[in-house]
C-alpha cells in the first residue's frame, strides 16, 4: 500500500505531466505472456472493479465489459506496446531526384495519458527532406498510429515518432507537429475544454528558422 506522501507525490507528477525516460517504461518480462493470457488476467481484474464501484455484473450490458475493456487495452488501443505490431517500413530511392521539403499533415492520432489513462486525440504534421530514400505515404500515418497506441506523455510521443523518422529517412531533416486535446485535462481536474497541447521537434535544416517558417507556411495552405 502506498503512502499519503507517495500518493501526493503520484498527483503533483500527473498534473505536471512529468516522463521519466524518452522510451516507453517496459519490464524485461513485458512479452513473455501471451495476448490471451494477459486478456484473461485483465478481464479478472477489470470485473474487480467494476464490483467494487457497485455495479450489477449479473446485467446484461454490463457483464461483457470486462472482456472487451481487455480486448482493447491488448489488440486495440495498447498494441503498440508489442514491437511484434510494428509496420513494416521500406524505404524507396528518391529516383525522381525530388530535393525539397514533403509535408504530411493533419495525421489524425488518439493516444492514452499515461497517468489517467484518458485519451489524448489529436493531429500529427510530419516534413522531410529526402536525403535519398523517401517512404510511402501512408506509412508516415502508421508511424504515428504506432506509437500513438501506448499510455503515453505528449512530448515521449513526439520524440519517438522523430527518431523513427530520421532513423528510417537516414536524416537529421525532420520536423514533427504534435497538437491534441487531453482528456484528463478536459474531463478531471481543471475541466478545461477549450485548451489544447502543442509539441515540436525538428533537427537539420529545421533548425534554421526560414525552413521551419516554409514548414508552417505549407500547413497554413492546407487549412
Amino acid at each position: 500500500m502506498n503512502t499519503p506522501i507517495e500518493k501526493e507525490l503520484f498527483e503533483l507528477i500527473g498534473d505536471n505531466h512529468q516522463m521519466t525516460s524518452a522510451e516507453t517504461p517496459l519490464r524485461p518480462d513485458a512479452f513473455i505472456k501471451s495476448d490471451k493470457q494477459k486478456m484473461d488476467a485483465i478481464e479478472k481484474h477489470f470485473h474487480c472493479i467494476m464490483e467494487e464501484m457497485g455495479l450489477d455484473m449479473t446485467d446484461d450490458s454490463l457483464k461483457g465489459t470486462p472482456h472487451r475493456v481487455a480486448k482493447m487495452f491488448i489488440q486495440e488501443i495498447f498494441s503498440g506496446l508489442n514491437p511484434a505490431n510494428k509496420p513494416k517500413l521500406s524505404v524507396f530511392d528518391n529516383s525522381y531526384h525530388y530535393d525539397k521539403m514533403l509535408v504530411e499533415a493533419d495525421i489524425s492520432f488518439n493516444s492514452t495519458c499515461e497517468h489517467h489513462f484518458l485519451p489524448i486525440i489529436g493531429k500529427a504534421h510530419i516534413g522531410y527532406v529526402s536525403s535519398g530514400k523517401v517512404i510511402g505515404l501512408s506509412k508516415l500515418n502508421r508511424i504515428v498510429d504506432y506509437y500513438s497506441r501506448r499510455p503515453q506523455v505528449q512530448e515521449r510521443l513526439i520524440m519517438q515518432i522523430f527518431n523513427e523518422l530520421k532513423t528510417v529517412l537516414e536524416t537529421e531533416d525532420v520536423i514533427v507537429v504534435m497538437e491534441a486535446k487531453h482528456l484528463c485535462v478536459s474531463s478531471r481536474g481543471i475541466q478545461d475544454e477549450s485548451s489544447y497541447t502543442s509539441t515540436i521537434q525538428y533537427g537539420g535544416i529545421f533548425k534554421e528558422k526560414e525552413n521551419r517558417n516554409d514548414f508552417f507556411n505549407l500547413l497554413n495552405k492546407e487549412k
